[in-house]
């Protein structure tokens, strides 16, 4: 199996003495769209099919693309094996049919039944599902998380066409302490940072918030950040959550809390260390060198170690640039972004409380490992979408089933517990909001005309300078090395 990345890989074609590569090395190097277009000892064959394969690929690369060399092996690692999938399967399903004795438990036999056809869903789908935008550690791995979404996706479809009693007793199957209502934790109550009638402890509040949601919070938003890649939309989103918070406290008393835990110890402590080593590890996956070599061609054992370390490393790096207000589409798409990404946040408490779920469940622990693995490839794929939409003409497969699981779970919510969602929100929160949409809509009608004439008059500007250009109206989009 091919990486398919490798097309983007980008290879320098002049060699150390400044000459030009062979024909034979050029050959290979037309399909990594890399060849010099300067080099006069290339034939017009080979400079056509540069050309060609230049106004497929290299028209759409974005210059925040970094630069990739791969030698091209393909090793046994990175084939498919859909053969041996399928021997081991097919192995697997005939000891079950001849050797081993069903046992006579109807609940027990629906289990593994339901079990047994999500296993042999996940083979199919990591060995001939469609490959996404990254390649290591390995495809396989992120198609295995793409089956993994459409099996969440189906549970969650299924649990919205039950009754709310039937849906809550579900869960007793997947954990027999589950469909029992439990207590929200209230963070709010004494908000004293030093509480000088306590003798003993006067700092007690402050080590009372210190539970294991904290480093939780702060892997959360390195891993966010990862994602985003902008300090801005990350310091957004993680503002605007605190400000739900405050307002939806009324609906979930796990939403009180003291102004300095959201404040000082979320926003600034927490979250913000995590977006900022976060922007510390990105400003070193985009100066990084991404020069890769076939383990075996390795000489020694220390290159050997140092190559399968970075294996668990991006396969290339594109740095993402939104520009929200460059264009009024570009603006709307990234409110859009902050949107699911505030609306997949409060999933995750109002999922559990209406579920009958505590925070500490490992449920919720795996739904959020879950998000962590689609989350990059579908803000990667979104991404794309936005900036090549000639290229990307439709929205990636995880980034659709990502928006799908967020609106499912979302519903979950508002058909089991429609109460505590239809509680009014208190007049001065309603003003906040309604201040905060007045102002975003209004920047956005303001901004929408400005732009409109901007581009009508870079237009008229383009048209009139590309007279006379000819050939070398191509020649910015083929990359020189």
């Amino acid at each position: 199996m091919t990486k398919p990345e490798s097309k983007k890989s980008s290879v320098a074609s002049i060699n150390a003495t400044g000459k030009c590569a062979t024909a034979a090395s050029a050959a290979e190097q037309v399909n990594n769209g890399s060849i010099e277009p300067g080099c006069p000892s290339q034939s017009p064959q080979i400079k056509g099919g540069v050309m060609k394969q230049t106004s497929r690929e290299s028209l759409y690369r974005r210059n925040t693309e970094c630069e990739v060399y791969d030698d091209g092996t393909n090793t046994f690692f990175w084939r498919a094996h859909t053969v041996t999938v399928l021997f081991i399967l097919t192995c697997a399903l005939v000891y079950v049919t001849l050797l081993e004795e069903t046992p006579q438990d109807t609940a027990y036999n629906t289990k593994r039944g339901i079990v047994a056809s999500i296993l042999v869903f996940l083979c199919f789908g990591v060995t001939q599902a469609k490959d996404g935008p990254f390649t290591r550690p390995h495809p396989a791995y992120w198609r295995f998380w793409l089956c993994v979404t459409v099996v969440y996706e189906l549970f969650l479809i299924f649990i919205l066409f039950q009754t709310v009693h039937d849906g809550r007793q579900f869960m007793k199957y997947i954990d027999p302490k589950l469909g029992v209502p439990l207590p929200e934790r209230d963070y709010g109550g004494n908000c004293l940072m030093y509480d000088p009638g306590n003798t003993t402890d006067p700092f007690h509040n402050i080590w009372d918030k210190m539970d294991g949601f904290v480093p939780a919070h702060f892997l959360g938003w390195y891993i966010k950040t990862l994602m985003i890649r902008d300090w801005w939309m990350c310091m957004i989103i993680s503002v605007m959550f605190e400000f739900l918070e405050y307002s939806l406290e009324h609906q979930l008393p796990n939403f009180s809390e003291c102004w300095w835990d959201h404040w000082i110890m979320d926003v600034l402590l927490c979250n913000g260390l995590g977006i900022y080593c976060g922007m510390k590890t990105l400003a070193w996956l985009s100066m990084k060198p991404y020069q890769w070599q076939g383990l075996w061609n390795i000489p020694t054992y220390k290159g050997k170690i140092k190559r399968i370390a970075f294996q668990f490393t991006p396969y290339s790096w594109v740095k993402f640039e939104w520009k929200p207000a460059s264009t009024v589409q570009r603006w709307l798409a990234v409110l859009g972004i902050i949107f699911m990404f505030l609306l997949a946040e409060l999933n995750t408490f109002y999922l559990k409380f209406v579920l009958w779920m505590p925070p500490e469940h490992y449920l919720v622990l795996l739904r959020l490992v879950f998000f962590v693995n689609v989350g990059g490839v579908a803000m990667r794929e979104i991404y794309d979408f936005m900036d090549d939409p000639k290229f990307h003409k439709k929205l990636g497969q995880q980034a659709w089933l990502v928006a799908a699981i967020t609106v499912t779970e979302f519903l979950i919510v508002v058909k089991y517990d429609p109460n505590t969602i239809m509680l009014p929100i208190p007049f001065s929160v309603m003003q906040c909001w309604f201040l905060g949409i007045v102002l975003i809509a209004t920047w956005t009608v303001w901004d929408k005309g400005t732009k409109t004439q901007d581009t009508k008059m870079c237009s008229v500007m383009s048209m009139s300078g590309e007279v006379g250009i000819g050939e070398r109206h191509f020649a910015p989009s083929i990359p020189s090395y």
